[in-house]
């Protein structure tokens, strides 16, 4: 399998969760969130390095997750932007000489499962880009401005993609430099490497792989997690 650097927005930008606390350093039974989402990669048998994105103030604190990373694994901390493309492209810039295959994967996502990560780093081995994600549960309309609805689009078609993201890293790398050169801002980091005509295949993740928004989503987490204990 090819070799996996990792990186992890957590500027701790966007909304909070009740608290003045970032939501990646949130704690759920002892652990901050980035703690857990970062405990799901630790054992891959190819991460040989993770890249957290933060704010200079929680720098400090990313740093000491280090100690929880085996010594196999390059841990670096770079300054975050303030949008989460800003932060991925000064990620990129750190990304070691040695690693193939990047991927990308929210903070704030604690419970993907180890084996679609393994799964989805074959498939960007093969064809160049992977996303997890999952089919669409509900109908999908689109609006204009005054909320009227202009289109249904057929759900089978229609996706919800998910993190990680992973690509070969000279087209992740080439997709960031011409989005950041043409200011073109994308939704995800899949958007940007589409920008450039690079191939990217879903593959099918699960429901418990949310991101961790509202209020509602903190006491999911909270279940799940005494569930795997």
């Amino acid at each position: 399998m090819q070799k996996l650097s990792l990186i992890i927005p957590a500027a701790g930008s966007g909304v909070r969760l009740g608290s003045d606390i970032p939501k990646p350093f949130i704690e759920i039974g002892g652990k901050t969130i980035l703690e857990i989402t970062l405990s799901r990669f630790i054992h891959l048998p190819n991460l040989i390095q993770v890249v957290v994105a933060c704010s200079v103030e929680l720098q400090p604190k990313v740093q000491q997750l280090k100690s929880s990373l085996p010594e196999k694994v390059e841990f670096v901390v770079v300054k975050g932007g303030d949008e989460r493309q800003v932060s991925i492209y000064n990620a990129l810039h750190k990304v070691s000489d040695e690693a193939e295959i990047v991927a990308i994967h929210d903070a704030v996502r604690p419970f993907i499962k180890t084996t679609l990560i393994q799964n989805c780093c074959k498939v960007a081995s093969e064809v160049g880009g992977a996303v997890i994600g999952i089919p669409a549960k509900d109908t999908i309309k689109k609006v204009d401005k005054t909320g009227k609805v202009t289109a249904t689009p057929n759900r089978s078609d229609l996706w919800q993609a998910q993190t990680p993201q992973i690509f070969r890293k000279k087209i992740l790398i080439e997709a960031y430099r011409s989005a950041m050169d043409s200011g073109f801002m994308g939704t995800d980091d899949a958007s940007l490497v589409e920008n450039v005509g690079g191939l990217v295949q879903m593959v099918k993740g699960d429901q418990e792989n949310f991101k961790i928004t509202y209020p509602i989503d903190l006491e999911m987490a909270k279940l799940i997690l005494a569930k795997e204990s």
